[in-house]
């Protein structure tokens, strides 16, 4: 698996996007063996979490507290809001992306 090898892989590898992208494309959870720099990437860690919802846990602080993460993780898999910024954990709106009501 991708993010198997990625776990295995020189920092520098770790924080070249072209590479992370790959793999978080493959699987979201690969997220956890990224650069600290692509951890906070916006455009890596959504991909990430619309992949797989729970690559949440592995986001910057700052990503976990982003609405538009939290709500592509949580449409995913309303499991991940256990890692969303508690600001965002009990938002109506992102609930219901959570559970289906919303899907746009």
């Amino acid at each position: 698996m991708i993010d198997a090898w990625l776990d295995y892989a020189s920092a520098e590898l770790r924080a070249d996007k072209e590479v992370v992208m790959a793999a978080v494309r493959a699987n979201g959870s690969a997220l956890e063996f990224v650069s600290d720099e692509l951890r906070n990437d916006f455009e890596v860690v959504l991909v990430a979490v619309k992949q797989n919802g729970d690559a949440l846990e592995f986001a910057s602080d700052e990503l976990k507290g982003n609405r538009d993460v939290v709500i592509a993780a949580a449409m995913d898999t309303a499991y991940s809001l256990k890692y969303a910024h508690e600001s965002l954990r009990y938002d109506k709106e992102i609930i219901d992306y959570a559970i289906g009501l919303k899907n746009d």
